[in-house]
């Protein structure tokens, strides 16, 4: 291949250069120049590659696909996303909690199942996890729980002694932890998990009757996971197993798919369902709640650009379109500041404007100037007006997605109902949803991580609350860490 066949190196104002190799200088021997402005580009640019990482959810991947509905379900919901036949752009991102950009993909952890659907009306995300529950259920505990799970001050390292603190403090971390510490704790790959949405969101129709909605992902490649000492193999031989496996399955043809279905409760049966329908620790019994069909969502396109389609992806629960709203979920009414707040801190306050961000849709706001800036904003730049600017329609796009509440302001827990309590939903998982060789690798998982530097004080509690899930493997996992 000729030279004349190759596109020139240019600067990033596209100028070609004369050299990919060798900085101006001072004769072939002498000093660089100061006013080699490529080398400087070059030297500039790369040390500022790096954005900051996410603070959880760091390390992670993704790829684009689209959302296809199979089933009428508009007698629940408006939004356009969710209307018979409608295919929708999609951008899923896969994502560790707890570990930094660079740890292996396969620690056990809960995995982010964060999905972008760009809608005729504007974007909508979705943040959940390969789990149906959280550990937590009010947003004032996150960040404590968040830094329990990262690193000490001290000496930079990971500790279970402070995890297992905090789980035992928090004994609504129950459900979660157990799911954690059973076979989902450590997918196969990405394809081979469920993601949920975890939270209750509220759907609302054409005739502005409101329901309750959970989503649950089904992954139609089948449930699969990681025992641990193949999941400790990997992270010490392919710390990226996830990563490859999803990049490589598209590549080959293999397009990953999941079956969207939701359970959908009547608004007013919240008021006296048994559990807290809106705690975000707990599930709704299929029994009472069947899952139905809604459509499927396919994954067919990788990332070119890792860093601009991938790493600056901004995923936020704030962002609902017509006929999607929130609920009374605390967790979810933080995260409705926590995720746009962290994006304007990592990326800049008009992070939306990069590319894989930003909406299908016609975007008509009032926001304006700031660093990074590129759209272009025109007269009037304020609202109201009386010179042809945006307008919102009330009568268009009423606010329909509430509720309502009422009392004096303060700092408690959620109402206790007739069925809620910590335990019980995690001892129905251990009894009744895994079988006898899931309860031996719960034991067995447990019993390593708690042999990992888990002070004695500890130990206690975290025999009490496992016994408090279920007392025979309560007793197996204190028999198992003791060595009797």
């Amino acid at each position: 291949m000729s030279n004349d066949d190759h596109k020139p190196t240019t600067t990033d104002a596209g100028i070609p250069v004369s050299s990919d190799e060798h900085s101006l200088t001072v004769g072939r021997d002498g000093p660089i120049l100061l006013h080699d402005h490529y080398l400087i580009e070059q030297m500039a640019n790369f040390n500022r590659e790096r954005i900051p990482e996410r603070q959880p959810h760091a390390k992670g991947f993704g790829a684009f696909g689209h959302f296809e509905v199979s089933k009428d379900i508009s007698a629940y919901t408006k939004a356009a996303v969710f209307q018979p036949g409608t295919k929708t752009d999609t951008l899923l991102r896969f994502s560790t909690v707890a570990g930094e950009r660079g740890s292996p993909d396969t620690w056990r952890d809960p995995r982010g199942f964060a999905l972008k659907f760009y809608t005729s009306e504007g974007n909508y995300d979705m943040v959940g996890n390969n789990t149906p529950v959280f550990f937590l259920r009010d947003p004032l505990k996150f960040q404590h729980f968040i830094r329990s799970q990262k690193r000490r001050a001290d000496n930079g390292l990971r500790d279970h002694d402070m995890q297992w603190d905090f789980w035992t403090l928090s004994p609504e971390s129950a459900h979660q932890v157990t799911w954690l510490m059973g076979d989902r704790g450590i997918p196969k790959d990405w394809r081979h998990m469920n993601g949920y949405s975890s939270h209750t969101y509220m759907w609302v129709n054409a005739k502005g009757e409101r329901f309750w909605v959970k989503y649950h992902f089904k992954t139609d490649q089948g449930i699969d996971f990681l025992p641990q000492d193949e999941a400790d193999r990997l992270a010490g031989t392919d710390g990226d197993y996830h990563r490859r496996d999803l990049f490589d399955s598209i590549k080959r043809g293999e397009h990953p798919s999941w079956t969207l279905k939701v359970q959908i409760m009547p608004f007013d049966e919240a008021k006296t369902y048994r559990f807290n329908p809106f705690d975000l620790t707990k599930v709704w019994p299929h029994s009472d709640y069947p899952l139905q069909e809604v459509g499927r969502l396919t994954l067919n396109r990788n990332p070119t650009d890792y860093h601009t389609e991938i790493e600056q992806a901004a995923f936020e629960p704030n962002n609902l379109v017509p006929g999607i709203g929130i609920s009374p979920d605390k967790m979810l009414l933080g995260r409705m500041f926590a995720y746009a707040d962290a994006h304007r801190a990592r990326m800049g306050v008009n992070y939306k404007q990069i590319p894989v961000n930003r909406p299908k849709s016609p975007v008509n706001s009032y926001s304006k100037d700031g660093a990074m800036r590129v759209q272009n904003v025109s007269d009037p730049v304020y609202a109201p007006n009386s010179k042809g600017g945006p307008q919102a329609d009330p009568e268009r796009y009423p606010e329909t997605a509430v509720w309502s509440a009422d009392g004096e302001f303060v700092r408690e827990a959620y109402t206790l109902r007739k069925d809620d309590d910590d335990f019980g939903q995690p001892g129905t998982l251990v009894r009744e949803v895994m079988d006898d060789a899931a309860r031996d690798r719960l034991v067995s998982n447990v019993v390593g991580h708690l042999k990992a530097g888990v002070s004695q004080s500890v130990l206690a509690r975290a025999f009490e609350y496992w016994r408090n899930i279920d007392k025979d493997i309560g007793d197996r996992i204190e028999k198992g860490v003791k060595g009797s």
